[in-house]
């Protein structure tokens, strides 16, 4: 079993991360066990995760949200599915 999270720091930044125990992972983070970058920004506040099968699902999950924009990971987190397409094509335009 594997989960992707993501994580509201303290300076209102998100940290997407993977982990086989959600519950093990975020104690860590909370107390400046986990990432640096997460050490740096405490408290953290778990806002958002998906289960998988899998940990290898789950960390390509998290490789793939990593490289979303911050308002893209926001309508991941308040499951607002139906505007992720147009936020993708919206950074492809930009990037054109």
């Amino acid at each position: 079993m594997g989960f992707m999270y993501i994580l509201k720091c303290a300076d209102g930044s998100y940290y997407t991360g993977s982990t086989v125990n959600l519950e093990i992972r975020f104690h860590q983070h909370q107390h400046g066990e986990g990432a640096n970058y997460t050490k740096k920004r405490l408290p953290v506040e778990l806002i958002y995760f998906e289960e998988y099968s899998r940990i290898d699902e789950a960390f390509y999950r998290e490789k793939q949200v990593q490289h979303w924009s911050r308002k893209k990971k926001e309508a991941l987190i308040e499951g607002k599915y139906s505007d992720l397409p147009e936020l993708a094509k919206k950074i492809w335009k930009k990037d054109a």
